[in-house]
């Protein structure tokens, strides 16, 4: 199979590509690397059935003649992180909305099927948990630039699911919840790469809030595997789901537990979010997903645990330059056994 990845230097689709490699197939990476990196996929560029281009989703003749030459469409291509988000409220939107609009147009003239990547952030302030994908999303105030994200994601899934409906384009949504692993950046504000960099340099781990706000992180193997059995399935088309872990922890004492398995001597502090974020910043006090839809549909389960997933991201930043070894340790992945049969 031809596959086009979207974002495919980013994080999540770097280790995308890496399992549809290992299965035998042919995959083509776009990526303007605003957000990704050609580090992701540096070890894919002399790959014989990896090829990558280096440009933007917004431009209709590239994503047109990428879309031409593969089989399916996975659209990762998107803002990432709160810092990003709430700094850069217009990239935001703009790349989004737009870059979505030119993908699912595009894929439209050859029927290529397309699996969106959208984002637990949709459910927004609503406190039916777990979240189930036929909940109510429950979005702020307008003037609270945070929903900016979630609303921009939200339109992407009405999107989608417009031109399944109407124009018969076979389209998947994936709700992602907080996915972790090898090769994620702090940058843009994800928590546990954060944790873990100011661990292994023992400085403050720098807590936003109270610490009571609690999450579910997937390890970047598992969600992968969900990915490419939905991609696969057939049922999946016009359909919603969520995809993450259930094991709920409080930020608070997932940085104890960053400090502990990484032997840090590092304090932990808490940073009220309007000094973190800019005052009027709101949050969601806990997010988990309802995983029954996925687990019925392609027997989706969680393989590594919270435990495990933060040694792993350990592991790696412990070998990236700037902890003084002056190269990149192998990312770790789970068996791909699994979704190759997938």
């Amino acid at each position: 199979m031809r596959v086009l990845i979207t974002g495919g230097a980013g994080f999540i689709g770097s280790h995308l590509a890496d399992a549809y490699l290992a299965r035998g197939d042919e995959v083509h990476l776009l990526d303007d690397l605003s957000t990704g990196s050609m580090d992701n996929i540096q070890h894919l560029k002399k790959h014989p059935r990896c090829r990558y281009t280096i440009d933007s989703v917004h431009r209709a003749p590239v994503v047109a003649e990428l879309v031409d030459e593969c089989d399916v469409v996975f659209h990762l291509a998107a803002a990432v992180g709160v810092k990003l988000i709430v700094e850069s409220p217009v990239r935001t939107i703009e790349t989004n909305v737009h870059g979505t609009e030119v993908v699912l147009a595009q894929a439209n003239k050859k029927k290529k099927k397309v699996l969106l990547t959208s984002t637990s952030e949709v459910y927004g302030l609503s406190n039916q948990v777990p979240f189930r994908e036929d909940g109510n999303l429950v979005l702020g105030a307008t003037t609270k630039g945070r929903w900016s994200y979630a609303c921009s994601k939200a339109i992407d899934e009405f999107l989608a699911l417009a031109y399944w409906r109407e124009k018969r384009l076979p389209t998947v949504i994936v709700r992602l919840f907080n996915t972790v692993g090898p090769r994620q950046t702090g940058q843009y504000g994800m928590v546990i790469p954060t944790f873990v960099r100011q661990a292994l340099a023992g400085r403050p781990i720098t807590v936003h809030g109270d610490g009571t706000q609690s999450r579910c992180f997937a390890y970047v193997g598992d969600v992968v595997e969900a990915l490419i059995r939905l991609m696969d399935h057939p049922a999946a088309v016009g359909e919603v789901f969520n995809v993450g872990s259930n094991e709920e922890v409080a930020i608070a004492t997932l940085a104890q537990r960053v400090k502990a398995l990484a032997n840090s001597p590092s304090e932990i502090v808490t940073v009220p979010y309007h000094e973190a974020y800019g005052e009027g910043f709101e949050d969601m006090p806990r997010r988990i997903p309802d995983v029954g839809k996925v687990q019925a549909l392609v027997g989706f389960q969680t393989t590594v645990d919270l435990d495990e997933i933060i040694r792993r991201v350990i592991a790696y930043q412990a070998g990236l330059p700037s902890a003084g070894s002056g190269k990149h340790p192998p990312a770790q992945t789970t068996p791909l056994a699994a979704v190759a049969k997938g």
